[in-house]
């Protein structure tokens, strides 16, 4: 799996590609939340769209940073295009607790 990140206003966009699974959540975590921790940022938005499979693991990862980011008073968005990554979204009961927009612009200006 593939991870990059850019820091726009207090939003933390992370951006990921491949496989989000058991075997990459625990570096993915560690990274992101390096990165918003030593940035004081308020806001995550996750952007979806380049993963091909997501697990629990996967769904773990996105509760964790959305309890770091509402301790911090900040939000997580979710970016996603993809069917069958937004029905695991949506089995896990995730949508009902952050929205999920169809690109990065429309994300960070809510």
């Amino acid at each position: 799996m593939q991870i990059s990140m850019d820091i726009i206003n207090d939003n933390l966009i992370v951006t990921l590609k491949g496989e989000l699974d058991h075997h990459t959540s625990e570096d993915a975590r560690k990274s992101i939340d390096q990165q918003y921790y030593k940035n004081n940022l308020l806001n995550i938005v996750l952007d979806l769209r380049g993963l091909s499979f997501m697990d629990s693991s996967g769904i773990g990862l996105i509760m964790g940073r959305y309890k770091n980011c509402k301790e911090e008073r900040g939000n997580m968005s979710i970016v996603s295009t993809s069917p069958s990554i937004d029905r695991i979204l949506k089995m896990s009961g995730l949508l009902k607790l952050m929205d999920v927009y169809s690109n990065i612009d429309e994300a960070i200006k809510d």
